[in-house]
């Protein structure tokens, strides 16, 4: 039988996700049932909508009847944040579409084969400059969902090398999370923050380079440490059945007959790694250049889905075949739509039932009797909670903000430091919910089913909210400023 070109979701993933977030749509329309609606007026400060914090007040129960959280997977299509969904589910067709002509023509064996002789066999020196390399887009550029495209293509390096789909995952979307978490840069964590708060613009950056430095060497400990560990014994592998076929296709590579690529195939190649180069331009001009920015996303599933198709066309293969490999790709990750109109409902669902902002006043109102560094967690704490229901962290940001800032001044926190713990919760957090569309997506591309993926982080996580905490501990004793 003819094994299908692409990612493929497995059913048991898929069942396993579907039932997650049907349970968190069932905590979230009863939330709206026990928790009483609330309301903050929004004001317009320099052309964008913010709380004020001053005036919350108990407004009547929206009618939002029972029935209504099982529509709305489909009710957020044209919602107030219809036009973005659209837009993930049409990224995730055109990357899907792809990856499966790329896997199909042998063009990402080719570029792996590229890739593992440029470092003469240096495989675990290569895991970390990779994985260093998608951090650094993440702190410096906000890059996070944009690297999605170069996924799959860790994915079978990873296979190559002796490992697994975790440590593909780990050494590209999850290096690139970690990054935008540990922000140096990043112009919409950082850079939104600090315009609220009225900062410099990207100031303090001596500490972020600091925590960035630690959270990195806390993910290669954790990374290598795993990737070693299931060399020696590959059925250590929390995914090890799950990723037979993936390992078949890439055991038997070779990497000296690949190098010796035929003309056909050499086209085929430096038209990839020409759109690879554009889509990187994109990445990297996009956070410059505003006009860019609003649009980054679909200009890189569409740079990708014209690499794929291109590469594929000029590789020799024909042309129906090309389209078949498409197809093939775009109905294996079809079920990833499902997935992705579930867990943006449940945001949906908590603000039809208007408890978004009940839920804020009720944090903040704990926030204003604490400590200076029990304030800080709380901050951090509190993006870690609203992340679930927001993924945008611009959007998070402008919401959590003007509430937060008047109350870390008056307990002693220096706004620099609440940026901190800001971005903290509302980063590290975001391949940790299973409410997070481009978790889902990175999932979607691989065997990995969310219960696996969360044991296998659980512990990284674990330790970086050690580190975190650390350093905001460090930041409120030395009154981390300006100010």
């Amino acid at each position: 039988m003819e094994q299908r070109a692409g990612a493929q979701i497995s059913a048991k993933a898929f069942t396993q996700s579907v039932l997650i977030l049907l349970a968190l749509m069932l905590v979230a329309g009863i939330l709206t049932q026990v928790v009483p609606a609330g309301s903050y007026a929004r004001v317009t400060q320099a052309g964008r909508e913010v709380i004020d914090p001053a005036s919350f007040q108990i407004v009547a129960r929206p009618a939002y009847p029972i029935w209504r959280w099982a529509t709305a997977p489909v009710e957020v299509l044209w919602g107030p944040n219809g036009v973005t969904v659209i837009t993930i589910i049409l990224f995730l067709v055109m990357v899907g579409a792809a990856f499966a002509v790329l896997d199909r023509c042998g063009i990402l064996k080719a570029a792996i084969a590229r890739i593992v002789r440029a470092f003469g066999g240096r495989k675990y020196a290569l895991l970390l400059v990779v994985s260093l390399f998608f951090m650094a887009l993440g702190a410096f550029f906000g890059i996070f969902e944009e690297v999605v495209p170069l996924v799959p293509l860790m994915l079978a390096l990873s296979y190559y090398l002796g490992w697994d789909s975790l440590v593909g995952l780990g050494m590209s979307i999850l290096a690139t999370n970690l990054g935008f978490s540990a922000a140096i840069t990043n112009p919409f964590t950082i850079g939104v923050a600090q315009k609220i708060a009225g900062l410099p613009l990207f100031s303090g950056a001596w500490l972020r380079v600091l925590i960035f430095a630690a959270i990195y060497a806390v993910f290669a400990l954790f990374l290598t440490g795993y990737a070693r560990k299931i060399e020696r014994s590959p059925e250590a592998s929390l995914v090890y059945a799950e990723d037979r076929a993936g390992r078949a296709k890439y055991a038997s590579l070779s990497i000296n007959a690949l190098t010796e690529i035929n003309p056909r195939l050499g086209r085929a190649m430096v038209w990839f790694l020409g759109c690879l180069a554009l889509i990187l331009l994109v990445l990297v001009s996009g956070p410059l250049l505003p006009a860019i920015s609003q649009f980054s996303l679909p200009l890189v599933g569409i740079l990708f889905l014209i690499a794929g198709l291109g590469a594929g066309l000029l590789s020799g293969a024909a042309g129906r075949d090309v389209w078949k490999a498409a197809g093939q790709g775009i109905s294996g990750i079809a079920p990833g739509i499902l997935l992705i109109l579930m867990a943006v409902s449940i945001q949906h669902i908590v603000a039809q039932g208007g408890i978004m902002d009940t839920l804020l006043h009720s944090a903040s109102t704990v926030f204003s009797q604490a400590s200076p560094f029990a304030a800080a967690v709380l901050v951090y704490f509190l993006a870690l909670l609203i992340e679930f229901f927001v993924a945008s962290g611009s959007a998070k940001a402008f919401l959590l903000m003007p509430i937060l800032l008047p109350l870390a001044d008056l307990v002693g926190v220096t706004r620099q430091v609440a940026v901190t713990a800001y971005c903290f919760g509302d980063g590290f957090s975001n391949l940790a919910y299973p409410t997070n569309p481009v978790l889902l997506i990175c999932l979607g591309l691989t065997v990995v089913s969310y219960p696996k993926w969360l044991k296998w982080t659980l512990k990284l996580w674990f330790w970086i909210l050690l580190v975190t905490l650390a350093f905001l501990g460090l930041g409120v004793a030395i009154r981390y400023g300006p100010f």
